[in-house]
C-alpha cells in the first residue's frame, strides 16, 4: 500500500509543476507582447521542461495506484517587469527545491525510493533554473533592464 503523505507530496509536486509550466506560458506570451521573441522562446523550452515534470509526477501517481489532483498551486500572474518577472520565478524555484527536498526525505523513510529519486532530480533541474535566474538579476543589476532587453530582440536581421 503506497504511503499517504508520499502521495500528498507527489500531488503538491504536480500542482505546483503545472502551475510553473504555465507560468512560464504566460511569460512568453507576456514577452512577445513586449517584442522580446528570444526571450520568449526561452520561456516556452521553460514551460516545455516544466510540464516533462508534470508528467513524471503524473505517472508516479499512478504506478502508485493513486488519484491525480489536477489543479494549480497558486494562480500564474502577468508580470510587469523582468525584473518581477524573474524574482517572481527564483521564489518559486527556490520553494520548490525546499519543498522537493522535504519531500525526498519523506520519501525515503517511508521506504520508496522510486519517489525518493523522482523528488531529487527534479530538485536538482529547480536548482538549474534558480541558478539562472538568480544571474539574470545580476546581468539586470549591472547594465539595467533596458540593455538586458535589447539582446533578446530579434528585429531586422539582414544578411551581411
Amino acid at each position: 500500500m503506497p504511503n499517504d503523505t508520499v502521495l500528498k507530496n507527489l500531488n503538491t509536486a504536480l500542482q505546483m509543476e503545472l502551475t510553473a509550466a504555465h507560468q512560464y506560458q504566460l511569460h512568453a506570451h507576456v514577452l512577445d507582447d513586449w517584442g522580446l521573441d528570444k526571450l520568449a522562446a526561452k520561456m516556452r523550452e521553460e514551460f516545455e521542461e516544466e510540464t516533462g515534470h508534470s508528467n513524471r509526477f503524473l505517472e508516479r501517481i499512478f504506478d502508485l495506484g493513486g488519484e491525480p489532483e489536477m489543479a494549480f498551486a497558486n494562480t500564474p500572474k502577468v508580470s510587469k517587469s523582468l525584473t518581477d518577472m524573474f524574482q517572481s520565478d527564483l521564489d518559486d524555484e527556490k520553494d520548490a527545491v525546499k519543498f522537493y527536498t522535504q519531500a525526498s526525505k519523506q520519501a525515503y523513510e517511508a521506504d520508496d525510493l522510486a519517489s525518493k529519486a523522482l523528488f531529487e532530480e527534479i530538485a536538482i533541474e529547480e536548482v538549474g533554473h534558480a541558478n539562472w535566474l538568480d544571474q539574470q538579476l545580476g546581468l539586470i543589476d549591472r547594465i539595467g533592464e533596458e540593455r538586458y532587453a535589447s539582446k533578446y530582440i530579434s528585429g531586422d536581421e539582414e544578411e551581411e
